[in-house]
């Protein structure tokens, strides 16, 4: 059999043990140590408080993931790479621009990967939506509405060191909903003329940041207009996670809690095929994240390191998710 990838972990909170477990159960991979300040006496692996102290260890390692708070991701990438490692990155990449691309210029310098976990990308419906973009099967986009309406209580911050904080966390769009920029740039390309306005309706004791805002730009590419609505405010659980599309020869919506079933498809000879079923959410207990498809970046990640494949969301593209929501997030008052 083939060498197995070897795997260490940095931030071993909620997200990090999901790495962990579809690490393990990877044939060809293995997880061999984890990182956190906190440290879990529950484990077997070798346990390490600080990146620096793995990464000086003489542990054998061919990728770190990194799985810590938002504001860091960049920084710890760097001494990743610094290490002569390859490195997945949580979403969001960073929480500036300026820090993405120093992270870009460090790989380029060692030969490096980066692998940015955008997992909503292997999404059946998603999957779906671009084919039917990239074969015109809309004609000309007209419109796209994003609609987020999402739940996250006090408890949610108030449980937390860095959630809530613009340092450590940097906002709801970062956070909960850099996922559906990603599907949003990624599908029908680059934004301009942006407009937005923001609130902050259920949040005001337990973040830095508003919690809800209405987003209005246009398509670079073709000239379509677009608008999003994000909440975590919204009462009780989340409700929708939605994406309508209109264009000359047809129109369709993709939906339910997360994005995860086409609700409509009225399309000029065109019939909806049958789609493989998507991935139930990443459960967290009292609440619920985007689809559990990380399973399909490690695959990636191992392809990729094999000579197999390239990689499907690349570095580039996680700067570019982290630039669109720094220019939005430049509209703050």
């Amino acid at each position: 059999m083939d060498k197995k990838i070897k795997f260490a972990i940095v931030g071993y909170g909620r997200i990090g043990r999901r790495h962990a477990t579809l690490i393990q159960h990877h044939p060809e991979c293995e997880l061999v140590a984890l990182c956190d300040i906190k440290h879990d006496s529950s484990t077997d692996f070798p346990f390490f408080d600080n990146l620096d102290a793995l990464l000086s260890s003489g542990i054998d390692l061919d990728v770190v993931s990194i799985c810590t708070p938002n504001g860091i991701h960049a920084l710890q990438a760097e001494k990743v790479l610094d290490a002569g490692l390859h490195v997945v990155i949580e979403k969001p990449m960073g929480l500036k621009k300026r820090d993405c691309e120093s992270v870009i210029h460090k790989s380029f310098n060692v030969s490096k990967h980066i692998f940015i976990v955008m997992q909503n990308r292997y999404s059946p419906p998603s999957v779906w939506l671009k084919e039917l973009i990239q074969k015109g099967k809309l004609g000309d986009i007209q419109t796209v509405q994003i609609n987020c309406y999402w739940n996250r209580d006090d408890e949610y911050y108030q449980n937390s060191d860095w959630k809530g904080t613009m340092e450590l966390d940097g906002g709801v769009l970062f956070t909960q909903f850099s996922h559906f920029i990603d599907i949003m740039y990624w599908i029908f390309g680059d934004i301009d003329n942006i407009s937005a306005n923001f609130g902050n309706f259920k949040h005001t004791v337990s973040t830095e940041f508003e919690d809800s805002g209405i987003i209005s730009f246009d398509f670079v590419k073709g000239g379509g207009l677009g608008n999003m609505i994000y909440t975590t405010a919204t009462w009780g659980k989340n409700m929708e996670s939605s994406m309508t599309v209109t264009g000359t020869y047809g129109s369709l919506k993709i939906g339910g809690q997360y994005m995860d079933k086409v609700e409509y498809c009225h399309i000029k000879d065109y019939e909806l095929p049958e789609l493989p079923p998507t991935n139930p959410p990443n459960d967290y207990g009292p609440y619920k994240g985007s689809a559990a498809n990380h399973i399909h970046i490690y695959q990636n990640v191992v392809d990729v390191l094999k000579g197999r494949k390239s990689i499907t969301t690349n570095a580039l593209e996680g700067m570019k998710v982290t630039e669109i929501i720094e220019r939005i997030y430049s509209l703050r008052k």
